[in-house]
């Protein structure tokens, strides 16, 4: 059964930073990249980053577009999440998921999913 799990998220306040990370493990860990998407209360989950597993392509959202960037570390199977210049809306449970067959930005591609990570951003 693979697992992720995430982990970095917080408090802070409007225009800081914080980086979110994303470890998998399982016995059969195999995928074509893995993304970030977002929840906030009220809302659908949307789609914020993926990253390609072998050729590190990346894909963003519009919205955290030039603000955040997804970062791989193969060997240790993780994936990260540096948000820069952070808005009130980036407030959200944040989830780390996998994308078996190929990097996209359909929620619905993507097979296993962490648990979240909450991220608070003040005005």
């Amino acid at each position: 059964q693979v697992q992720l799990a995430e982990s970095g998220g917080g408090l802070v306040q409007a225009g800081g930073s914080l980086r979110l990370s994303c470890a998998g493990s399982g016995p059969t860990l195999s995928f074509s990249g893995m993304g970030w998407s977002r929840q906030a209360p009220g809302k659908e989950r949307e789609f914020i980053a993926a990253i390609g597993w072998s050729l590190g392509r990346t894909i963003y959202a519009d919205s955290v577009k030039d603000r955040f960037t997804i970062s791989r570390e193969n060997a240790k199977n993780t994936v990260y999440l540096q948000m820069n210049s952070q808005k009130p809306e980036d407030t959200a449970v944040y989830y780390c998921a996998t994308a078996r067959l190929k990097l996209t930005p359909h929620l619905i591609e993507y097979d296993y999913w962490g648990q979240g990570t909450q991220v608070t951003v003040s005005s």
